[in-house]
């Protein structure tokens, strides 16, 4: 690149200037994207983290010892269990479709209806809800508390020691760190070849199409909600409604909120099926049918569907998530 010689400060700033921009067009480029890249580190207090990882892994937070936090959000497979609904004590089959824990540090509610404003809040709805883990705080603390080292290990990070609230932040912090960059990250960051020409078209096309309506952010979603059959009757063709079908309103009671969920993330939304808050859609495919039918009101080319999810497979984290 030629730039001519300037003489002052001015005129040396000027070359600076431009001499970046002839560096660092992508990422120039990419600033005000609608799809921001995730932060690539998260400072958290490394010892609430280990004791947190322990907690979500802990069975006994049950009431029967069988299942753990990781038991609906397996880190191993996008932070959920791969069924179309969750399944808590003694078998019990849950009314809706497990959300993934992965960058949900991200989310501005937690569940799908948004009734929990944290994560401090979300770690203690499943303890108590009867249907998954069926337990209180007292039998929590009851056996955590015989746990001599577990015991230890709280007094050391927090002064009051074992307590509801301290569970409920190691665990929730140890969820904040479960951050998965991945390659459409990298892309944002100005590194053009980290995706595909087929993935470029594909968010081009996210973008055309006006997916990122709702899904835009660090997250990919999960900073706002949204009506689920904003261009069509989802509910009135699938038929059946459920409780879990009323969403917001089941919060709220605001006839406006009815079938009004929180936007999902779609950040390795590749490992997450069945998909939405019913696990309707099988696969990715299925649930982009449904996105374009109800959210979108139109058809699209299956070439143009295909390149949209060739897009959201870039989205998956490129580092394994320790277990």
């Amino acid at each position: 690149m030629h730039v001519q010689t300037t003489k002052g400060v001015g005129g040396r700033a000027l070359v600076a200037a431009m001499a970046l921009l002839a560096f660092t067009p992508a990422s120039a480029q990419l600033l005000n994207e609608p799809i921001q890249a995730l932060p690539q580190r998260v400072d958290l207090d490394a010892r609430k983290v280990s004791l947190g990882r322990m907690l979500f892994h802990d069975k006994r937070l049950s009431k029967d010892n069988s299942i753990s936090c990781a038991s609906c959000h397996d880190l191993a497979k996008g932070g959920v269990d791969g069924r179309q609904f969750a399944l808590g004590i003694n078998g019990q089959v849950g009314p809706i479709n497990t959300p993934t824990v992965l960058n949900s540090g991200f989310n501005f509610r937690q569940f799908w209806n948004g009734r929990a404003a944290t994560l401090e809040e979300q770690a203690a709805g499943p303890i108590h809800n009867p249907g998954e883990m069926g337990s209180n705080w007292q039998e929590v603390l009851g056996k955590l508390g015989q746990d001599a080292k577990l015991v230890e290990l709280f007094k050391g990070v927090y002064p009051n020691g074992l307590q509801p609230r301290n569970i409920q932040d190691s665990i929730a912090t140890f969820e904040r760190s479960l951050v998965t960059p991945s390659r459409f990250d990298r892309y944002l960051r100005g590194e053009t070849n980290a995706i595909t020409e087929d993935e470029k078209r594909g968010y081009q096309l996210f973008k055309n199409y006006g997916c990122v309506a709702c899904h835009q952010g660090v997250n990919v979603g999960g900073n706002m909600y949204q009506t689920f059959g904003v261009l069509g009757s989802y509910f009135k063709d699938r038929g059946n409604i459920t409780e879990a079908d009323l969403g917001r309103y089941s919060v709220t009671k605001n006839e406006l909120d009815r079938h009004v969920f929180k936007v999902p993330s779609l950040r390795n939304v590749a490992l997450t099926a069945p998909y939405f808050h019913d696990g309707s859609a099988p696969t990715l495919e299925a649930a982009v049918e449904i996105m374009f039918r109800y959210q979108l009101g139109r058809p699209a080319p299956a070439a143009d569907k295909a390149s949209i999810i060739s897009f959201l497979k870039s989205l998956t984290g490129e580092k394994e998530i320790s277990q």
